[in-house]
């Protein structure tokens, strides 16, 4: 590149930085509720998901940016060495909507960053008098925690991340923020004993928090296959329903309409408590079921009561067990964890006329309540599922189902949700069926998704006063499951 053509671009580059460096940061809004703006590309001092003040004339607003994007602007003609050409300059574009002030149309409004107090007073402002839940930080708000409305969990929420995205981790904290500040009863389906040392602080958590913590999750109850005496997981064969009976041995109500008519009497007759008892009956259905059992393994599933008294469902009846966590994963088989979760589910709906707000948590819900259920066990878990997530609410029966992989989950279960707890995802089929179910969240938000790191979430819905991009906030009780250990990998 010879001498005069170097000069020449270097003047046009300082030129068109000049002009870039004009453009005024301007929003305008033609009915008080969503605004376009345009920015300097530098400094950018916004981002998507970002609080923002608007200045015009009148008290000022706050805004939240949803889009932006670099565009081209034709800036005309300009002199250059004494000749003229055409030249085009770059600018930020994009789109917000108004969290706060006056719901009038403005035009050419003065558009700066929110400082942290300003997004704090807002918050304040606008805080549920009900109890909240400190669930994070706003990573848009350096220095504020983000509170989740409480009372936003009478609505079912949906919580999904990809492996490694510290879903399991944000989801205990939302299960410890809950028995902290409220008295809703909890259930949790745990396919991972993940959440099995509910009751086990942290030592590093300050004592007075402690305290209190130890005093909420006092009524946490876990029942595991392991355990000895009433905290081991189990259930007596009557009292299960006649459908998953049948699908625990197997027995279609039309293929195999003779045997399913047996077994339906045979119960009737005899209200056997466990399998044992077919063998000793005096009826050749009897036997023919008890051996039909035998084949398939089913008599030696370790979740039947056997002679232990209770069950894991008397439980759910129990006012002392404030939290229930069902340890799926301390089953050895994937039928029991199966069985298991249906017959839990199946019991809290016969229980709804009690009114009982609880809290149903189905983690790992793309094994529980599958878009495609692979067996009858898992379908009527998933039928159970898809009840309660569509007439639930009103019995005070509220689902939060977690996930991996959204679309694995049955969609009748899904378009049930009114919260979202949005983790990282970098599947773009699974972020386009985010934006097509959860429609109540900008899609610019949503898409930020695949850029989120470790413990970062989008928080949407009833449970929060805006979706706010949040940090999750620590642990206070132990997790109880962990990735294995990387030592393979050497130094």
């Amino acid at each position: 590149m010879d001498a005069t053509l170097a000069g020449r671009l270097a003047e046009y580059r300082v030129m068109r930085r000049d002009l870039e460096a004009s453009v005024l940061p301007l929003a305008t809004s033609v009915d008080g509720l969503r605004f376009g703006f345009q920015a300097p590309l530098e400094p950018l001092a916004l981002r998507v998901g970002g609080y923002v003040v608007l200045e015009s004339t009148g008290a000022p607003r706050l805004g939240q940016v949803l889009s932006l994007a670099v565009e081209h602007a034709d800036a005309g003609e300009v002199g250059l060495h004494g000749a003229s050409t055409h030249m085009l300059i770059r600018l930020a574009r994009g789109e917000g909507v108004v969290l706060d002030g006056p719901l009038e149309p403005f035009h050419d409004a003065i558009v700066r960053p929110a400082a942290p107090e300003e997004v704090r007073t807002w918050l304040h402002a606008t805080a549920p008098r009900r109890a909240v839940l400190p669930a994070g930080q706003l990573t848009r708000a350096d220095g504020l925690v983000h509170a989740l409305d409480a009372g936003g969990f009478d609505r079912h929420t949906f919580l999904c991340g990809q492996s490694g995205s510290g879903k399991t981790y944000a989801l205990g904290v939302l299960l410890e923020r809950l028995l902290l500040a409220t008295s809703l009863r909890i259930v949790v389906l745990d396919p991972n004993s993940d959440y099995v040392r509910l009751t086990e602080v942290r030592d590093d958590v300050a004592p007075e928090l402690a305290a209190r913590y130890r005093e909420a999750a006092a009524g946490v109850v876990v029942h595991r296959a392991a355990a000895s005496g009433t905290g081991r997981l189990r259930f007596r064969l009557g009292e299960l329903d006649e459908q998953a009976q049948a699908a625990a041995l197997r027995l279609d109500p039309i293929r195999d309409r003779d045997e399913y008519a047996e077994l339906t009497a045979l119960l009737a007759d005899l209200r056997p408590e466990t399998l044992a008892a077919l063998h000793t009956a005096d009826r050749p259905a009897a036997a023919a079921l008890a051996r039909r059992a035998s084949n398939l393994g089913v008599d030696a599933w370790s979740v039947w009561a056997r002679t232990d008294p209770g069950s894991t469902l008397d439980a759910l009846e129990d006012p002392a067990v404030r939290c229930l966590v069902v340890d799926l994963g301390s089953l050895a088989t994937r039928e029991e964890q199966a069985l298991t979760a249906g017959a839990v589910l199946e019991r809290l709906w016969r229980l709804r006329a009690r009114r009982e707000p609880t809290l149903i948590v189905i983690d790992e819900a793309h094994n529980v309540c599958p878009a495609v259920p692979a067996d009858p066990l898992t379908a009527l878990a998933t039928e159970h599922a898809i009840r309660i997530a569509a007439e639930g609410r009103k019995f005070g029966l509220y689902l939060l189902t977690a996930t991996q992989r959204p679309q694995k989950v049955h969609p009748n279960v899904v378009s049930q949700c009114d919260n979202l707890v949005l983790m990282r995802m970098n599947s773009s089929a699974d972020l386009a069926y985010a934006r097509d179910v959860f429609s109540f969240i900008p899609a610019g938000l949503l898409d930020l998704a695949a850029g989120f790191t470790l413990g970062q979430a989008l928080v949407g819905g009833k449970l929060s006063s805006h979706p706010a991009l949040v940090k999750m906030g620590p642990r206070i009780a132990q997790e109880g499951g962990a990735d294995v250990p990387s030592t393979w990998a050497g130094t």
